[in-house]
């Protein structure tokens, strides 16, 4: 029997860091799916977990993706860009997040 564990508050907002809107992820709002940034030691269940106390909503799927960082050069010198892992999340039929909403 395995026992479902619920994660806090903090630890829901530790999990998403902010919502991803570009264009593509502004196209996947009309399937009922939303992009988000989230940690990177985070695994699946946990980004469900926490979508669902925050917003309130039914998650069906979830897919992760993690984005290298690129080489970019500021004044001559050569840096990276941080590494980013987004979250796809699919809802429930009737279930919407409301865009306007930012993530503290």
């Amino acid at each position: 029997m395995k026992i479902k564990k619920t994660i806090s508050d903090e630890k829901a907002f530790s999990i998403i860091h902010k919502p991803m809107l570009t264009e593509k992820s502004t196209n996947l709002n009309q399937f009922n799916q939303y992009t988000f940034v989230v940690d990177k030691n985070s695994n699946s269940h946990e980004i469900q977990q926490a979508i669902e106390k925050i917003f309130k909503v039914k998650v069906t799927k979830i897919n992760t993706s993690i984005i290298r960082g690129k080489v970019k050069s500021f004044k001559g010198n050569i840096g990276y860009k941080k590494d980013l892992k987004k979250a796809i999340v699919t809802l429930a039929d009737g279930n919407t997040i409301d865009s306007s909403l930012e993530i503290k």
